[in-house]
């Protein structure tokens, strides 16, 4: 796994304070994105939180996925979350150690008072002794909210005195990227009253010592709450490693309902899945990855939309036109683009791929945000993509007509196929996961070769993709219409 330290600077460490009154949270902010450009500690809020025990659970919960490893937890990692100015509202993220769960506490315009919300995303402060004094906030205590900097430091900065190195695994960046295009596959699943939703998560198994899982469940609704299958019947969700949303108790006892969602039925295996608790002015969500030990990161839902130059043009174009949106509406993307609102999708996705969107499950929408990290490395180190290149960059794709074929110097080939527009691989990458972690390597150079292969004739619908210089083999099978399985990897 590639790993970087990532550089975060504040001017003082986020403090908690006893004022006349009640209390006083202090944010700070690193270097980030805002309309103006990148800013070094920029100021997105400072007012009241309407439910100030409740925001203090919610950030607690964002904090404790940040800091959790619920796969191979002997190793620590930890990433400062992630804060986003929409306008209206507030959302801080946070990505579990491991790169299973994605973590979002979106503090809505009725749980904000007194102050106006900036716009722009950056690293936000959330250290022990911080977390030591938010557990402790009562729930009549009023607390006054700030996110950036105090105005008088604003203008008398000297520079950062408070600086952390941290870990940012590429796995993780890829994440980010891939978890909001799963979760813009879900549907609402179910939804739960307040007592029904605190009887199920409680009733949770949440692991050992070594946070052992019994793998994924599925979970379906039964009258007013949900109850464990052996299979995935109609209307169910899978639940795949229950102990993952333990985070969620911090905030049980304020909530007002759990909804869950997940993608439609369509075969057997696990999937991801939302879990969202709603809360007075605010919204806990955690979306859990099919498998505690298999990351966001090798889903493969964005490698379509890397793989297309005409999705990196139409991203370009819709990227001038986001501006900081707490809901991307799709319709008025296309009619100020004039794209068709498909390849608008396909544009938001590429843009997903470097942080610059993500996706809203409770309003089924995508919102604005910059991650303040190196958006270039979730494609440079993307290693399908990178072999899907190479096998176009060696001539290793031809295109004729119905199949097409590529002799590797092994003599070795790999079969693509199109059938109802999904391209399926004689490979083993292919028979082992059956598209369900995206396309291989094969499939991708195929593709990016057709749509080359459309501004010059007509579109064909088949191909044989040799093996790359990585020297992939396999044994020999047969996969649906009698293709050979002649090996593959990512």
């Amino acid at each position: 796994m590639t790993r970087s330290l990532q550089a975060v600077a504040y001017t003082r460490p986020s403090v908690l304070e006893s004022v006349a009154g009640g209390h006083r949270l202090g944010l700070e902010t690193s270097r980030g994105a805002t309309p103006r450009g990148f800013e070094d500690h920029p100021r997105f809020f400072t007012g009241f939180l309407t439910s100030p025990q409740v925001a203090a659970a919610g950030l607690l919960a964002v904090a404790d996925v940040a800091a959790a490893r619920y796969y191979q937890q002997q190793l620590r990692a930890s990433l400062d979350p992630v804060v986003t100015g929409n306008g209206d509202r507030l959302r801080f993220e946070s990505f579990s150690g491991c790169g299973g769960v994605y973590a979002r506490l979106d503090v809505l315009e009725p749980g904000l008072d007194g102050g106006e919300v900036g716009h722009g995303t950056t690293n936000v402060d959330v250290n022990n002794p911080l977390r030591e004094a938010l557990s402790r906030i009562g729930g009549d205590d009023p607390l006054h909210l700030r996110v950036g900097p105090e105005e008088l430091a604003v203008t008398t900065l000297d520079g950062p005195v408070v600086e952390k190195k941290v870990p940012l695994p590429d796995r993780w960046l890829r994440g980010f990227a891939e978890a909001q295009v799963v979760a813009a596959g879900f549907d609402l699943r179910a939804e739960l009253s307040a007592a029904e939703a605190v009887r199920f998560l409680r009733s949770l198994p949440r692991g050992g010592s070594r946070g052992a899982s019994r793998g994924a469940q599925w979970i379906a609704p039964a009258g007013r709450t949900l109850r464990p299958t052996s299979r995935p019947v109609p209307g169910a969700v899978c639940l795949p490693g229950p102990e993952r949303l333990a985070a969620l108790q911090r905030v049980l006892r304020h909530a007002t309902a759990l909804r869950v969602y997940g993608p439609p039925l369509g075969r057997d295996t696990a999937s991801a899945s939302a879990w969202e608790v709603v809360l007075p002015g605010m919204r806990l969500t955690l979306t859990l990855s099919p498998d505690a030990s298999r990351g966001f990161s090798g889903e493969g839902g964005v490698l379509d939309a890397l793989a297309t130059d005409e999705a990196a043009e139409d991203a370009e174009l819709i990227a001038v036109l986001l501006a900081w949106e707490p809901r991307v509406d799709i319709g008025d993307l296309a009619a100020s683009s004039g794209l068709p609102a498909d390849r608008v999708r396909a544009a938001l996705t590429r843009l997903g791929t470097s942080g610059r969107v993500g996706y809203d499950t409770a309003e089924a929408a995508y919102f604005h945000r910059e991650l303040p990290y190196d958006a270039d490395r979730v494609e440079r180190h993307n290693p399908r993509l990178r072999s899907a290149r190479a096998l176009v960059a060696a001539g290793s794709v031809s295109l004729d007509g119905d199949l097409g074929s590529v002799t590797a110097e092994d003599g070795h080939v790999h079969r693509v196929r199109d059938h109802k527009g999904t391209l399926t691989c004689s490979c083993l990458w292919w028979a082992k996961y059956r598209g369900g972690r995206g396309p291989c390597k094969h499939a991708l150079a195929v593709r990016m070769v057709r749509r080359r292969a459309t501004a010059t004739g007509p579109e064909p619908i088949g191909a044989r993709v040799g093996t790359d210089q990585d020297g992939t083999r396999g044994s020999a099978g047969l996969l649906g219409g009698g293709a050979r399985i002649d090996g593959g990897v990512r």
